[in-house]
């Protein structure tokens, strides 16, 4: 399986890397929430291995985001907190397992061995809006069968607007989603990346998919006609 570790404790990520290359596993490692956000963006990943304590955004916030993004990764988070509204609160972000530090490097590997079973019985979830389609594990887009080339951050500014079906998402939503520091971002980038989706997915198919809400942000419009 390829893993992404996101822990800040490097000692314990470095163990986790070697432990996991050891039984034939390939794992990226990073150490705080934002560079763990952005590379689970950019993936694909088997399995994201996430501590809860983490500077900048914490394994909650992360794991949240991913989710509202549409990414159905399995997430085994990590916290040194034991205790059942700490778990519960994982679990509520979309977390798909939870372990308490210290752990068995066994049961470590027997959770992960699960969890890419059950990735593998649910498939790739996949977005669409009419005919086009966001497959947000394999990171690719579609329009009537025919492949898309989007950079990373458009796909993931695309898969913002098309996991809210049809709902306005306002242009702070995009920024605080999909970018690392958003409060430091000029919001009119947004703007930009819509700009450019809608040369690749909208205008060499005659649609217009992607609506301006004015004054709010965007909607996709699934007819796009």
């Amino acid at each position: 399986m390829r893993i992404l570790i996101v822990e800040d404790e490097t000692g314990l990520a470095d163990t986790l890397r070697r432990g996991l290359a050891a039984e034939g596993h390939w794992a990226d490692v990073v150490h705080d929430g934002h560079r763990g956000l952005e590379a689970a963006l950019a993936g694909p990943y088997d399995v994201i291995i996430l501590d809860v304590m983490l500077p900048g955004l914490d394994g909650y916030e992360v794991c949240g985001r991913l989710r509202r993004l549409g990414v159905w990764t399995p997430v085994l988070m990590l916290t040194a907190r034991d205790g059942e509204y700490d778990e519960a609160e994982g679990l509520d972000a979309g977390a798909d397992d939870y372990l308490t530090k210290p752990f068995s490097f066994v049961v470590l590997l027997a959770r992960l061995r699960a969890l890419g079973r059950r990735r593998g019985a649910a498939g790739s979830p996949v977005l669409r809006a009419g005919d086009l389609e966001l497959d947000t594990a394999g990171r690719r887009c579609r329009r009537g069968g025919r492949e898309i080339e989007l950079t990373a951050r458009e796909l993931a500014v695309l898969r913002c607007l098309m996991a809210a079906e049809g709902g306005t998402v306002a242009k702070r939503d995009v920024l605080d989603e999909v970018w690392d520091s958003p409060g430091g971002t000029d919001p009119n980038i947004v703007e930009v990346y819509v700009s450019s989706l809608r040369r690749k997915i909208d205008a060499p198919f005659g649609r217009r998919s992607i609506l301006t809400v004015h004054g709010t942000g965007y909607r996709m419009a699934p007819d796009g006609g």
